[in-house]
């Protein structure tokens, strides 16, 4: 590595205004086009198109802000409204067959497409008019409740067939192929096996529910995403526009770089941090990985290995709090919890799998002889938190809401919002200031990158709007007396066991997430094995005490086997943007994120059957940490006996000894059973401490290495 050589991280000047694209700048042609393929919006970028996608963006997000504040519309209506805006914007920008125009091989597969056509522009036209149709002929629908008339059942077909063409456009065929089967096996029941027979329904009932009723595609997904995801998808755009993702990675890498493959450790914390705010793990690879893949591959990592960390940091950013995604938002409904307690029982398995994953760095560092970042390169910390402090402002301000005050999730990021929204104004004011440039261009550039910010955030939101609205028709289809027929064939399927049941809703989690949407996969085995995975489990003991799955970690495995498909191969797009950043196989890039993700696929089974690591009846911070502590032991005890790394190289004896301590870390009851009663089960804790110390006395002894 030459001393000469300098580092390139994200650029913190934001008075410039926007740079010429040099033609070498492959990064960054990459980056743009692959967040734009993962939001479905690549389409037609000239003339007017461009100019009504513009117009359309802006205006979705000036009305969602609206109706958060001071616009009091019925939800119906928002709903409707949230709806129609999204297949406006698919419409308008993705014809309805895709060609590959792209000759590149590692984008194809996101981002071929062809320009749109008039043929689409009236499409989209009759889709809004059918979204809107509840909000025209409210009182009629009102009246007519149950009981539609031909004009509804037209315009609700209608309704169905575009807005399963547009989850098509955006999110592919799978989504739309499962709701079409679940709407065929309404009415195809009662033709079908006892051991699958449906009673059925009537056209007219069907319509009726699906369509103009808040049980289907208006329902509780669609109407978490119109309330409250859309207002967290555009705080996380305003912030990574802003440069606050720059921020964070320039954060990591100037406090990490140092050490010991300090590149990745950034990597790794630089997802963390922007993964809490954007809730998209695909999202989070382009922002970040653009600038660690290239660090990670110039201290020693090769591409692979490179492109899967970044990978495997990013889908763990989606499950980490506040943010979480659409999911966990539509979670705090179906609980009936507020979303404050969602985050507070993901934010001990989503830390403790980032730890694991550091870990795992550290040793994969160790393995191949690999240094830090020289730290005369490296950016000052403290030099950075200065010139970037005002981005934990708004941050700050809606944990602040959150938790303190415990305000409604949607007040405490509209709040947050409005804080960015000055800081995005007023930022390069006070650099034009500090230059002594003239200040009303500086102001004029704020304004700019403010309302820009506000159309890419609806524009980020068109893919989430569309899956949840498709995912409340299998909803709406359950909700027919389907899920109490499914219910019992999945029961049927698993015999009765509950870890045979575990093993079916992670593989088919597993095997949706290839085709599906995250917020939609999450929805279907909710919807389908949450419930099943709550009965089954009534009546376990261990050690003679009962061990119940709550129902809030029955929705959070769900989620995280859901999450974990952005990085399972063969599909998963996260690898696949990594891989185009990196320039190497996708498919390797996915095998490698996934062994690396292995850890964070053991988390959900262990706090199905420990409530303790989701801060269950725990209300005290100290708790709180030490759980964090020992959980995050037994990740690093599991990534040890995974990689055969502890201090050195382990041998079998040492790999059973770390497999022990950490099932020991993530159910101590396991031991303290047989002697202790329950509520003295932390006592365990002190085994699986005392097994890693004995590991690494022993590993000491054996390579000859002074202990400390």
């Amino acid at each position: 590595m030459s001393g000469t050589e300098k580092i390139v991280l994200p650029d913190d000047d934001y008075a410039k205004g926007p740079k010429k694209k040099k033609d070498d700048d492959i990064i960054g042609e990459y980056r743009q086009e692959v967040t734009e393929g993962d939001h479905g919006l690549e389409g037609d970028k000239s003339g007017i198109s461009t100019a009504i996608t513009f117009i359309v963006a802006l205006a979705w997000s000036l009305f969602q802000m609206s109706t958060a504040s001071w616009l009091l519309l019925d939800s119906l209506y928002v709903k409707a409204f949230h709806l129609a805006f999204a297949m406006a914007l698919v419409f308008l920008n993705i014809p309805a067959i895709k060609g590959a125009n792209r000759n590149r091989w590692d984008l194809r597969i996101l981002l071929a497409m062809n320009r749109v056509t008039l043929f689409d522009w009236a499409v989209g036209l009759v889709a809004v008019a059918a979204a809107l149709y509840v909000f025209f002929d409210y009182d009629g629908i009102a009246d007519r409740a149950g009981q539609p008339n031909a004009r509804d059942i037209v315009i609700g077909l209608i309704l169905l067939v575009t807005l399963l063409e547009a989850t098509r456009r955006v999110s592919g065929p799978a989504l739309p192929i499962i709701s079409l089967l679940f709407i065929a096996y309404v009415f195809f029941g009662p033709y079908l096996p006892d051991l699958f027979a449906f009673k059925g329904v009537s056209l007219s009932r069907f319509i009726s529910q699906i369509t103009m009723d808040t049980q289907g595609i208006y329902g509780v997904p669609l109407h978490v995403s119109a309330t409250v995801v859309f207002l967290f998808v555009l705080f996380g755009t305003m912030l990574d526009r802003a440069g606050g993702g720059s921020f964070f990675t320039r954060i990591a890498v100037s406090g990490l770089g140092q050490y010991r493959g300090g590149a990745a450790k950034a990597a790794v914390a630089g997802s963390a941090l922007s993964g809490m705010v954007s809730g998209s793990s695909i999202a989070n690879v382009v922002t970040t990985g653009t600038f660690t893949i290239p660090l990670m591959k110039r201290i020693g990592y090769t591409g692979t290995k490179a492109a899967a960390i970044e990978v495997a940091s990013s889908v763990n950013g989606q499950l980490a709090p506040p943010v979480m995604g659409a999911a966990a938002f539509i979670i705090a409904e179906y609980v009936n919890v507020p979303y404050v307690e969602v985050a507070k029982a993901a934010a001990i398995p989503a830390f403790a799998a980032y730890m694991g994953l550091i870990w795992i760095t550290h040793i994969e560092a160790c393995k191949l002889g690999l240094k830090g970042l020289p730290k005369n390169e490296l950016p000052r910390f403290w030099v950075e938190m200065k010139k970037g402090m005002h981005f934990l402002l708004p941050l700050l301000m809606l944990l602040y809401e959150l938790i303190f005050l415990q305000h409604s999730a949607e007040l405490s990021v509209l709040r947050a919002i409005l804080v960015l929204g000055v800081i995005m104004l007023l930022q390069p004011v006070a650099v034009a200031r500090v230059r002594g440039t003239p200040l009303l261009p500086a102001l004029w550039t704020g304004f700019k990158t403010l309302v820009d910010s506000l159309a890419a955030g609806a524009n980020n939101m068109a893919g989430v709007a569309l899956a949840t609205a498709s995912a409340g028709i299998i909803v709406g289809c359950v909700s027919m007396g389907l899920g109490q027929q499914i219910t019992s064939f999945v029961e049927v399927l698993s015999m009765g066991n509950i870890f045979l049941l575990i093993l079916i809703t992670a593989l088919a989690s597993l095997l949706l997430g290839m085709g599906l949407p995250t917020t939609a996969n999450y929805i279907i085995m909710a919807s389908l094995t949450a419930p099943v995975l709550v009965d089954l489990a009534t009546g376990m003991s261990v050690h003679g005490v009962d061990i119940a799955i709550t129902l809030m970690g029955a929705h959070l495995f769900c989620l995280y086997f859901g999450v974990m498909a952005d990085a399972t191969p063969p599909v998963g797009l996260a690898a696949y943007a990594g891989a185009a950043i990196a320039r190497v196989e996708p498919i390797r890039v996915g095998w490698q994120a996934f062994i690396y993700d292995i850890r964070t696929l053991i988390i959900p089974v262990a706090f199905l059957f420990n409530a303790d690591l989701l801060l269950n009846g725990i209300d005290s911070w100290i708790a709180g940490l030490f759980l964090f502590a020992m959980t995050s032991l037994g990740m690093m005890s599991l990534t040890s006996a995974l990689e055969g790394w502890f201090i050195r190289e382990v041998n079998l004896v040492e790999r059973v000894i770390l497999l022990c301590a950490s099932a020991v870390m993530m159910f101590p009851f396991l031991v303290t059973g047989a002697f202790l009663p329950y509520e003295m089960r932390w006592w365990g804790y002190t085994v699986g401490l005392a097994l890693l110390a004995l590991v690494y006395l022993w590993q000491r002894m054996r390579y000859h290495e002074t202990l400390f």
